[in-house]
């Protein structure tokens, strides 16, 4: 089965409310099916410059909720929530509150955490992976029930609620589930839970850096999708893994002429080489032909339906999203 593409648009800062409903009502005019936040939480110092990653000014359920009043028809989700930093019942409310404002537009984006240096900032325990995977999975059982129709029992090692049902009830039933990773336990959750499957670095050392983008070379992410498969596999649902969406960012994206130039300049700052960049399944680099031809190839190779832009790249991958979304 192919799968139409879909493009989603990524933003992680506003220089003004209006900046931020502007942003969300471009992507919906441009064809994009998804605005999107991250779910980052602290700012400028110390903490953060240790981990190399961006400012993210905003936080991301009320900034999913004004983006939902600005737009009427594209889906709002966030790439993807860490459930560490939210007691589990609260915030499977705040999401089926989402849905409940959003007219069932909510593309439910979920994860296990990574960022170190975040956790540690926030004073939020930072256990090893097994551990916040194993919470991982009973948030994602929790957030399940509270968007059924069934009371909510759950009495795990980390989750624990019982005794009511959850409300807001979903708009148009449970929104589809994106859960994202680069490692094998949770792809294999992925590919056994999820509707959508958000490829993405092994961050195991807890920050961004030249191994993360090392993880995700062609090699690398060929491997990623096996385990895809094999989790989906196991999954109860009587689907297979040819009824999952495979999502992927596409953090280096840089539409030129110049594309061996660009390599060439861009390869050294992850530690790879220009040709290793080129096949890099997170990078687009290259005309909007050449870009085009890249997308679809690598639908062929892994599955991959769904790119997610960055917002910075909005205007040039215009033309990209208009010509293949929907193909």
């Amino acid at each position: 089965m192919t799968r139409p593409f879909r493009f989603g648009l990524q933003s992680y800062a506003a220089t003004s409310p209006d900046d931020w409903r502007d942003q969300a009502r471009r992507a919906e005019a441009l064809g994009f099916s998804t605005f999107s936040v991250a779910d980052h939480v602290i700012g400028p110092g110390p903490a953060l410059t240790a981990t190399n990653h961006p400012i993210q000014n905003l936080a991301a359920v009320p900034a999913m909720a004004v983006a939902a009043e600005a737009t009427t028809t594209i889906n709002i989700g966030a790439r993807v929530f860490c459930v560490d930093y939210r007691q589990p019942v609260v915030f499977a409310k705040e999401l089926a509150t989402l849905d409940f404002f959003s007219g069932g537009r909510l593309e439910l984006g979920l994860g296990a955490g990574w960022l170190q240096g975040e956790y540690e900032a926030m004073g939020v325990p930072w256990d090893r992976a097994g551990v916040r995977l194993d919470r991982f999975e009973e948030t994602l059982d929790l957030i399940r029930q509270h968007f059924s129709d069934d009371q909510i029992d759950i009495a795990g090692d980390h989750v624990r609620a019982t005794g009511f049902e959850g409300l807001p009830k979903p708009t148009n039933g449970m929104p589809p589930i994106m859960i994202g990773g680069g490692a094998k336990r949770v792809l294999g959750i992925a590919g056994r839970e999820a509707d959508i499957v958000s490829l993405n670095f092994n961050n195991s050392s807890g920050k961004i850096g030249p191994d993360g983008v090392g993880s995700s070379t062609a090699e690398l992410t060929s491997q990623k999708v096996d385990w895809i498969r094999a989790g989906a596999a196991a999954r109860r649902d009587g689907r297979g893994f040819d009824d999952i969406e495979i999502e992927i960012g596409a953090y280096f994206t840089v539409v030129t002429d110049e594309r061996d130039a660009t390599l060439g300049q861009m390869a050294p700052m992850f530690a790879l080489e220009p040709n290793q960049l080129a096949d890099h399944p997170h990078a687009l680099i290259g005309s909007v032909d050449s870009i085009c031809d890249q997308i679809v190839e690598r639908r062929e190779t892994y599955g991959i339906s769904y790119v997610t832009f960055g917002a910075s790249a909005v205007e040039s991958v215009g033309p990209i999203v208009e010509r293949l979304a929907g193909t």
